[in-house]
C-alpha cells in the first residue's frame, strides 16, 4: 500500500475515532450536568459530532474507515481530545465546561496538523477545513455560554 494512503487513512481514522470519542463525553456530560442549559448545549455537541462522522466518512470512501468502531479502546484514551476523567473529577458544570473548551482547541489542533501534514483528497480535506471552522466558530461563542453556569 501507498504509504501516502496509509497516513491519510490513519490520520483520518484517527478523527473519525475522537469524534465518536467525543458523541459519547458530550453524551455523558448532558446527563451529568446541572443547568439544563448546559445540558442542551453538550446534546448540541453530541449531534454535532454525529454529523461530523457521516461527513467524514462520506468524504473518502475509498479509505478504510473503521465502519461500526464504536469508540476507540480504553489503551486509546489517552488521545481523545476531552479528557473523560478530567470531564468528570470535579462533577461540576463549570469543570464539564472548561474540558469541552479544552476539547475544543485540540480538535481544531489536530484538525490543522492533519489539513497540514497530509495529500487529502479534495473532498475528505474539505470537510475537515469546515468541520475545524465549525469547532473554532462555536468556541468563539462558547465564551458566553459560560453565564449558562
Amino acid at each position: 500500500m501507498n504509504n501516502d494512503i496509509k497516513e491519510i487513512e490513519d490520520r483520518l481514522n484517527d478523527i473519525i475515532q475522537k469524534n465518536e470519542d467525543a458523541i459519547k463525553g458530550y453524551e455523558k456530560a448532558a446527563e451529568h450536568a446541572q443547568g439544563i442549559n448546559l445540558q442542551n448545549y453538550f446534546r448540541k455537541k453530541a449531534i454535532e459530532r454525529s454529523n461530523f462522522l457521516i461527513e467524514l466518512k462520506a468524504a473518502a470512501p475509498a479509505l478504510k474507515s473503521r465502519e461500526g468502531v464504536e469508540g476507540s479502546a480504553a489503551g486509546s484514551m489517552h488521545r481523545v481530545w476531552m479528557d473523560v476523567k478530567a470531564f468528570f473529577s470535579d462533577d461540576n458544570d463549570e469543570s464539564m465546561l472548561e474540558e469541552a473548551i479544552r476539547g475544543d482547541k485540540a480538535a481544531i489542533q489536530e484538525y490543522n496538523e492533519v489539513l497540514a501534514d497530509t495529500h487529502l483528497p479534495l473532498e475528505a480535506a474539505t470537510a475537515i477545513r469546515n468541520q475545524r471552522d465549525w469547532i473554532y466558530q462555536d468556541l468563539q461563542k462558547i465564551k458566553t455560554l459560560e453565564d449558562l453556569i
